[in-house]
């Protein structure tokens, strides 16, 4: 099988491009995690507290819905999961991901866009909250990475 999965959460096209490199270099095919509402610049504004993802952000159980599933999940060994920082960690959209699809027995990767913040909240914090799911390894990516950067990551 072999297969890799590509999944991304973008919310200013950032986080889609990186994720597009990375399935050209591995190959992998692409899954765009797309919130059911979309959202706007006001939804985003992380300086207002009563924003959409700021109210997502501090209420733990949010599950903002998406537009569907993986059809075939089955068929993936491999799953890398993008998205960019909220609060350094994984908006709760993955969350509504990841407990959406059957990741077990699946080998994941994680990657983040940020201006600053690291991968490693994000990566701990998924292990944390899903301890019977297999995450492999984090990075931070801004897209000017080679091919060589997301292969050698990925094998």
């Amino acid at each position: 099988m072999n297969k890799t999965l590509i999944s991304y959460f973008s919310a200013s096209g950032v986080t889609k491009g990186v994720a597009k490199k990375i399935a050209e270099a591995v190959n992998g095919e692409l899954f765009e995690i797309e919130p059911q509402e979309k959202y706007t610049d006001e939804d985003l504004d992380w300086n207002n507290k009563q924003s959409r993802s700021s109210l997502e952000m501090s209420d733990k159980s949010s599950r903002p819905a998406i537009v569907k599933k993986v059809d075939n999940i089955s068929n993936y060994d491999k799953v890398v999961i993008g998205f960019p920082v909220w609060w350094y960690t994984a908006p709760t959209i993955i969350n509504t991901f990841i407990e959406e699809n059957d990741l077990s027995s699946k080998k994941i990767y994680i990657f983040v866009t940020s201006g600053g913040s690291s991968e490693a909240g994000s990566f701990q914090n998924l292990k944390a909250a899903y301890p019977e799911l297999d995450f492999v390894a984090a990075k931070r990516y801004n897209g000017s990475e080679s091919s060589d950067d997301y292969i050698s990551w990925l094998n």
